[in-house]
């Protein structure tokens, strides 16, 4: 059975990583999948693998922290497919941060990670409000992270910005429950990822050995969840923020 069959989702970031991941398995699913990235070449590449497998999908570039390209992100994707069901705010500032102290994090960088991982959520879910308000029905499912809840030495930043998600997402869950909207969270622990691979150079010697599950995280372990959350089943969960680390924090 396909979970979200005729079901239109877009997804920041969608280009590669776990945004690619995310737009592969909906699209397997049977939901008509816009890739949003500034990584446009990226993106219409995963977009083309989906069409090639049978399933419909198209590239937009968005720059998410632009009001301007959110709007026009929504509005092509009404174009095309005439509705939209789902939002996976995946889009964030990860890639190639470097670990330092936060006295030593340049304010500008500071400004520019705040602007993608808070703003661009924000502005993407204003943009995809009307539609999903007219429908009355939608979910909106926002990426945070494990070290929003166990602090992460150095990477104060980032560690903030991941908080912020899980009380943008309460706060927005609470705003738009009358309109038919849910709107939840997850929480990935450290994935290998091509990002992840930038944050630590050798993932594979990743220290395991608190996490009872006893290995690195990959993407996929991530799809269940995502799918769950996009689909019909999830109908009556909204404002939660799922960890999914193999158990390193446990709440």
């Amino acid at each position: 059975m396909e979970r979200l069959k005729e079901k239109v989702a877009i997804v920041t970031g969608g280009a590669r990583g776990l945004g690619k991941a995310f737009s592969l398995a909906m699209a397997e699913e049977g939901a008509m999948v816009v890739l949003a990235d500034v990584l446009d070449k990226e993106a219409e590449q995963t977009a083309q693998e989906i069409r090639k497998n049978g399933g419909s999908a198209l590239s937009v570039k968005v720059d998410v922290t632009s009001e301007d390209e959110t709007i026009r992100m929504a509005e092509t994707t009404i174009k095309a497919f005439g509705r939209i069901d789902i939002l996976i705010n995946n889009a964030a500032m990860f890639y190639g941060i470097s670990r330092k102290l936060f006295m030593e994090i340049p304010v500008a960088e500071w400004d520019t990670l705040m602007a993608v991982n808070l703003r661009g959520p924000f502005l993407c879910a204003r943009a995809v409000f009307p539609q999903m308000k007219k429908q009355n029905k939608g979910k909106i499912i926002n990426l945070s992270s494990e070290t929003a809840f166990t602090g992460s030495k150095n990477f104060i930043h980032y560690v903030t910005s991941k908080g912020g998600m899980v009380s943008f997402t309460r706060a927005l869950a609470a705003e738009l429950g009358e309109h038919g909207i849910c709107v939840n969270a997850l929480a990935p622990g450290l994935t290998d990822t091509e990002a992840g691979r930038t944050i630590i150079s050798d993932i594979t010697k990743y220290d395991v050995s608190r996490t009872p599950l006893g290995r690195l995280e990959e993407p996929k372990d991530l799809v269940g969840a995502v799918i769950f959350l996009a689909s019909d089943e999830s109908n009556f969960i909204t404002g939660q923020a799922l960890v999914i680390d193999g158990g390193r924090y446990m709440h």
